[in-house]
């Protein structure tokens, strides 16, 4: 059964940066899409990166695009989420996930992914 576990998260401040990362067992994340998702509380769980697992095109939602960056490195089994510019309003679980399915990617739709990870918890504050 294949396993995501994220890490990465934590506490920091307005304007500073984390590095998420999502490790992988079981799956061979070479083959599969995968995106980063988050859920504040009291809000939807929203697909904000996605990388394809046909030629790694990515995709951002419009609220984090120019400010965070996903990237693979298949020889760790690993996907990241390299998180700058942080906001307060970029408080959230932030989860990972992976499909077999091609083409998906680019709508980065949660109800496309079905292996989830735990989460990591995010918090932007002073």
């Amino acid at each position: 059964q294949g396993q995501l576990v994220e890490s990465g998260g934590g506490l920091v401040q307005p304007g500073g940066s984390l590095s998420l990362s999502c490790a992988a067992s079981g799956l061979t994340l070479d083959y599969y899409a995968v995106g980063w998702f988050r859920q504040a509380p009291g809000k939807e769980r929203e697909g904000i990166s996605c990388i394809s697992n046909d030629d790694d095109s990515t995709s951002y939602a419009a609220s984090v695009k120019g400010r965070f960056t996903i990237s693979r490195d298949n020889a760790k089994n690993t996907v990241y989420l390299q998180l700058n510019d942080l906001r307060p309003e970029d408080t959230a679980v932030y989860y990972c996930a992976a499909d077999p399915a091609l083409y998906i990617a680019t709508s980065c739709f949660v109800y496309e992914y079905n292996y989830w990870g735990q989460g990591t918890q995010v918090t932007v504050s002073s």
